[in-house]
């Protein structure tokens, strides 16, 4: 894949998360809100769209690690280009007390709990990929919303959408893709099983 239909990828990408995070908000049931979450990465999947967490588990070389540089840029717009859109169409959703939320917490704390999403990530696109069943992408999504866990990508939406930007949400963000990049990236070493 050519580095700007990679780049192209990754905004679609991002915008599908913000889909998710447009309808995770607009439901009152985060059950609910968090079953349709799962949407955005069943469609960036089976469109073979380019998402951070869903790429770096699986990363081999140097040179792949470079395209996450592009792929986490192209995530970014691709969020906060769905954050304007959401705010221009006057959908009454707000993620202020989320992302405060987030941004209140120790950044320690941010960092496990975006190795966990980093985990979940990882499981999600692996079981799927050997089963083919989409089982394997809604329960993590729905186990990484409902727990907590940081998801990067995500987490630029609700920060976009709630206007948090500067040095604090930079500083945030960065140790989300970090965590998710170290939690993917455990899993992602694992020994193969043999099969027979």
């Amino acid at each position: 894949m050519g580095k700007i239909q990679m780049f192209v990828k990754s905004i679609y990408a991002g915008f599908m998360i913000g889909i998710g995070g447009i309808v995770y908000l607009s439901l009152e049931n985060k059950i609910i809100g968090a079953l349709m979450f799962s949407f955005g990465l069943l469609t960036i999947v089976t469109q073979e769209f380019c998402l951070y967490t869903g790429k770096i588990g699986f990363v081999k070389t140097i040179s792949e690690l470079g395209d996450m540089a592009i792929i986490v840029v192209g995530n970014y717009i691709g969020s906060f280009a769905a954050a304007i859109l959401a705010k221009g169409a006057h959908m009454g959703i707000s993620s202020t007390e989320l992302a405060e939320k987030k941004l209140g917490n120790d950044l320690g704390n941010v960092f496990l709990l975006s190795v966990f999403c980093g985990v979940m990530m990882y499981l999600a696109i692996d079981n799927f990929k050997k089963s083919g069943n989409i089982v394997f992408i809604i329960a993590p999504v729905m186990i990484f919303i409902l727990s907590g866990f940081e998801h990067s990508v995500a987490n630029m939406f609700y920060f976009h959408l709630a206007g948090a930007y500067g040095g604090k949400a930079f500083c945030y963000l960065l140790v989300m893709v970090v965590g998710n990049g170290i939690g993917a990236k455990v899993f992602g070493l694992k020994p193969e099983s043999s099969k027979g």
